[in-house]
């Protein structure tokens, strides 16, 4: 992608996450009634009302790219240039009036992920990367720790149901053993942790690709590793997540290997 068009995009996209985050503000305040997706998770007006504004403002700034968003669906086609999109990510924290809920905002450009966007903004972060470009918060750069050794590593894991069933679990728990210190942050927390050097491990399973697209890209320009649970790169099937500094990723890795 060229260097215009990469800043054009992340322009449009910090945008989009700030009209977003207006849309979510108001609803945070006034209330929402809650309804139920077909598969039984909630959603509000504030998801559609922040994905639709996310929507206007990606399109006008980058008319040749598609659209791919958690409450509408896809407009276009794959392949290209493909926004993803999640307005409200953590509904179920937002209901309940949690702050662990963020909107995230990725840039496809054919199967690399090339910028990223995610916005926080109750509980008051907003992270954004693009490819040789770093990661930010607020205009710091940020840096993943230099964590070499797991017994020095602080852990964090999320959506782990499916692997409770799984031959990892075994595993899993040893990791947890040997590590520092193990805790449960969740959603777009641990990521801006890990890329803020405050983490070294993020074990998650049972995701989608709008969750942890843009997120992906900010743990990556931070320096860290991100792949799923068996070391492969992010796709739209992507549904598990192993992100870490690059020594704790590799020990990971290994330990947890089927």
């Amino acid at each position: 992608m060229k260097s215009d068009i990469a800043a054009l995009a992340l322009a449009a996209a910090r945008a989009a996450a700030a009209a977003a985050a207006d849309v979510i503000r108001h609803y945070w305040h006034h209330g929402v009634e809650v309804e139920l997706k077909a598969d039984a998770t909630p959603v509000t007006v504030a998801d559609r009302e922040a994905e639709r504004a996310i929507r206007q403002i990606l399109h006008a700034a980058l008319p040749q790219a598609s659209i791919y968003g958690e409450e509408f669906g896809l407009d276009g086609e794959r392949g290209g240039l493909l926004w993803l999109v999640d307005p409200l990510d953590g509904t179920k924290s937002f209901v309940r009036r949690t702050p662990f809920f963020s909107t995230q905002i990725a840039l496809m450009d054919g199967a690399d992920l090339v910028l990223g966007v995610s916005s926080a903004p109750i509980y008051g972060e907003t992270m954004w990367a693009s490819t040789g470009g770093g990661a930010w918060l607020d205009g710091e750069r940020m840096q993943v720790a230099d964590t070499v050794m797991i017994d020095q590593a602080s852990l964090s894991i999320g959506n782990v149901k499916t692997l409770t069933a799984d031959a990892r679990w075994e595993a899993l728990g040893k990791l947890i053993r040997d590590s520092n210190r193990i805790r449960g942050y969740g959603d777009f927390c641990h990521y801006h942790l890990l890329a803020r050097g405050s983490l070294d491990l993020v074990i998650e399973s049972d995701v989608n690709i709008l969750d942890i697209a843009a997120l992906a890209v900010i743990v990556r320009e931070a320096g860290g590793v991100f792949t799923d649970l068996e070391g492969a790169p992010l796709t739209l099937d992507t549904r598990s997540v192993l992100a870490g500094t690059p020594a704790i990723h590799a020990q990971a890795l290994q330990r947890l290997a089927r």
